[in-house]
C-alpha cells in the first residue's frame, strides 16, 4: 500500500497514485482528494522507496512507520507542539538507533507528519503483509 503513495517535491502533503500517462502520473492528493498531474520533470519518490540511516544501516521508512504507529498506539502526533529536543526524543524512543548526524530534525518532522496525514486517510497498514509459504515438506 505505502509503495503507491508518493511524496513530490514542491507540492505540499503525500498523493496515492492513481494511474500512469505517457509523461506523467495522475496522483490524487491525501489531504484534499484532489487529481492532478505528476509530470516527469517534478522529482516524486515513493514512500516505499524511502528508508531511514541508522548506525546499523538502512531501515525502511515503512517498518519506521510501523514503529511510530505501535509506540503512539495508533494516535497522531501533535508536531506542532514539539519544540527540536522533544521530537529527536520521541524519535530516539521509536528507532535508537538512528544515525543522529545525518538525519536532521526536520525530516524526522515530515515523517511525523506523513504519518498524521496517512491515519487521516486512514492508511493504518504500512508494512505490507508477509506472503506465507503454501508448500509443505515432504
Amino acid at each position: 500500500m505505502i509503495r503507491k503513495i508518493l511524496s513530490i517535491s514542491g507540492k505540499q502533503g503525500l498523493f496515492k497514485l492513481i494511474n500512469q500517462g505517457k509523461n506523467m502520473l495522475i496522483v490524487e492528493s491525501l489531504l484534499t482528494g484532489k487529481r492532478t498531474p505528476a509530470y516527469a520533470h517534478d522529482k516524486v519518490v515513493s514512500l516505499g522507496d524511502i528508508s531511514i540511516y541508522t548506525t546499523e544501516g538502512d531501515v525502511p521508512l515503512a517498518e519506521v512507520l510501523e514503529s511510530v504507529k505501535t509506540k503512539q498506539e495508533g494516535n497522531t502526533i501533535d508536531v506542532k507542539a514539539m519544540d527540536d529536543a522533544d521530537v529527536r526524543s520521541l524519535f530516539a524512543e521509536i528507532l535508537p538507533d538512528f544515525d543522529d548526524e545525518r538525519v536532521y530534525t526536520n525530516d524526522i518532522r515530515k515523517l511525523f507528519t506523513w504519518y498524521n496525514q496517512l491515519l487521516a486517510a486512514g492508511i493504518t497498514e504500512f508494512v505490507e503483509p508477509k506472503e506465507e509459504s503454501t508448500e509443505k515438506d515432504a
